[in-house]
């Protein structure tokens, strides 16, 4: 039996037959194929659109694995490309090897109790090395085109790891990385600590070495997401997840050290005051980012395994979303209960693309609480754009119920808190340069109001008839049944 295939346990009392979280990316597309969540295409799928239009039609319901994809050249790339290796909160929580409701736990435990990695000599990462002048990105990858207006071909799915230039810690994050000559990309480094990183080291006149790594795990890939201070390796929160340290291997061309499991790393330096056009690209948000001058990353030397396999995220898709909504929920989850100890549970919802929406059920235990929280939300996370509290009834996973419980619970007069001129995301095309306007939405009910006013209908025995068994038996002739 795989060792993926028994469904998570709590993990209270794990014993060593419980679900272990998954540690490669082979493993974790072991684990999709057993459970039919894997689609095999057809070999020459052509990396400019055709392939994204398929990840994206079969998005949340399989992952997708293009054999020989097919670009300028005849014959295919022999690379096989994947996509949508997380696009769904059950898988993610599989890979943890615990219940969808233990996830946010388990991830903001391992965020607060990093693991330091464990460096090695040799690493399957580095089997084929390419170094020198004349690198061909293009010939050496399968680079796809997403979207129809995107800028050009892409890694999406990297990531990128940076070192502090004065304490050399190590930094990890996903930026879409636009191909714009041989050896040579324009990258999006929005202002975070790669974007300060890569500052510091411009304005002492140096490069920032930097690498890019390619299919990974999936908790390697969520830790990347962690919202931490600065110099918090997020590589150490990946070796959390998995309960192991993770093993790390030293770049060929640097002192950074990347995941010695990965399928390949692209090596290279951010140019000091080299700003060149990178853009459009088809962003979370479902709009495309503009066309700018970016930071530049001349490339230095490409490593891989000998059957490597590319991973590329699809943009705006499910696992675009998923990956940096998580995190962010864990984050404000935690956030929410240091002074709101009645926060039950946050989502960030798939309809407000996983950053701008956010869900929050509480145990009311006054009145005024809902606004308070909405408050706090915002003070968690620039991005929020629209907050809406719940009552302790309501499942804040279900936007059906959501909104049944603005439409029944909810007077604006006096249940609407709008903060106008308040920073928001960039890539929010409504917002004027990241600046726009915030709303709350109290939708909970009165806290001293009579039981029977807001009292829910329920058909008594409904939850415990067990439909497909009802469905099973039901058939035939509608007559006869009722002759009979």
């Amino acid at each position: 039996m795989n060792r993926h295939e028994l469904q998570p346990k709590s993990g209270r009392g794990r014993g060593n037959n419980a679900p272990q979280p998954v540690r490669t990316l082979r493993d974790w597309l072991d684990h999709l194929a057993a459970h039919d969540r894997l689609a095999v295409l057809k070999p020459n799928v052509g990396l400019k659109f055709e392939l994204s239009a398929y990840a994206k039609r079969l998005d949340g319901q399989r992952a997708t694995v293009f054999p020989k994809p097919l670009g300028d050249k005849p014959g295919g790339h022999p690379i096989p490309v994947v996509s949508g290796l997380v696009s769904d909160r059950g898988w993610m929580a599989e890979a943890m090897g615990v219940e969808p409701s233990e996830m946010l736990a388990e991830f903001q435990k391992a965020a607060e109790n990093p693991l330091p990695w464990e460096e090695v000599k040799a690493a399957p990462a580095q089997e084929v090395v390419h170094r020198g002048a004349d690198l061909d990105l293009a010939t050496i990858l399968p680079l796809p085109t997403h979207n129809e207006h995107d800028g050009g071909p892409y890694i999406a799915a990297g990531l990128m790891i940076v070192r502090n230039p004065k304490t050399g810690k190590q930094n990890v994050s996903i930026h879409r990385c636009q191909l714009t000559g041989p050896n040579r990309l324009g990258v999006l480094v929005l202002p975070r600590h790669t974007f300060v990183f890569q500052r510091m080291a411009e304005e002492a006149g140096e490069p920032l070495d930097a690498a890019i790594v390619v299919g990974v795990d999936p908790l390697t890939l969520l830790a990347s997401q962690a919202i931490v201070p600065i110099d918090h390796d997020e590589l150490e929160i990946a070796g959390a997840l998995q309960h192991r340290p993770l093993p790390v291997v030293k770049c060929v061309a640097s002192d950074i050290r990347v995941p010695a499991e990965a399928e390949i790393v692209v090596e290279g330096r951010f140019l000091p005051n080299v700003r060149e056009p990178e853009g459009p690209f088809g962003e979370f948000p479902q709009y495309y980012g503009e066309r700018a001058p970016r930071e530049v990353m001349e490339i230095v030397a490409v490593t891989h395994r000998k059957d490597a396999i590319f991973h590329t995220i699809v943009g705006g898709g499910l696992e675009h979303q998923l990956l940096g909504g998580i995190p962010k929920e864990a984050t404000l989850l935690t956030h929410l209960r240091r002074n709101f100890p009645n926060v039950l549970d946050v989502h960030l919802s798939p309809g407000g693309v996983m950053r701008f929406h956010l869900f929050v059920k509480i145990r009311k235990t006054q009145e005024g609480q809902g606004k308070n929280v909405i408050l706090g939300a915002f003070a968690g996370s620039f991005d929020l754009k629209h907050v809406i509290v719940v009552d302790e009834d309501v499942d804040i996973h279900n936007p059906t119920e959501v909104e049944w419980a603005v439409a029944t619970r909810f007077q604006a007069d006096r249940d609407l808190v709008i903060v106008p001129d308040s920073q928001g995301s960039k890539l929010d095309p409504s917002n004027r340069d990241g600046v726009g306007a915030k709303m709350g939405i109290d939708a909970t009910k009165p806290f001293k109001a009579p039981e029977m006013v807001f009292k829910r209908i329920r058909v008594p025995g409904e939850e415990t008839i067990d439909v497909a068994e009802v469905l099973r038996r039901s058939g035939g002739d509608w007559r006869t049944a009722l002759k009979s």
